[in-house]
């Protein structure tokens, strides 16, 4: 049995998110958390909430009873590139930089140990 969860459109560009998300694919939910709550990018707060909101929908699709987090992994935890605001900033001699905020989409899957 598996569930997923997806956030969108984070204020995070795509490729700091990433950095965050590799370091919990393929490992234990219990680990995965601890990882994602003591580590310092910003990113990981967004990470962590995708995660734990994955296991309580885990939790509510199961029927038989309660699943331990010890028993679930990240199967899946990937980034997808969001839409990007385009901004103007103003530079010296009467030109314009661009500035490009990016977003993304977090999607993060979990299963039960088989």
């Amino acid at each position: 049995m598996e569930a997923k969860a997806i956030h969108r459109y984070i204020g995070s560009s795509p490729r700091k998110m990433r950095l965050v998300v590799d370091l919990i694919r393929g490992i234990s939910v219990d680990k995965a958390i601890e990882i994602l709550h003591f580590n310092t990018k910003h990113a990981s707060k967004d990470a962590e909430k995708v995660l734990r909101s994955a296991v309580a929908n885990l939790m509510n699709k199961d029927d038989a009873g309660r699943v331990e987090p010890e028993e679930l992994f990240v199967r899946e935890a990937f980034v997808n590139q969001g839409p990007t605001l385009k901004r103007i900033s103003p530079a010296p001699m009467g030109r314009a930089y661009k500035i490009r905020k990016r977003s993304c989409h977090l999607t993060i899957v979990v299963a039960k140990k088989a």
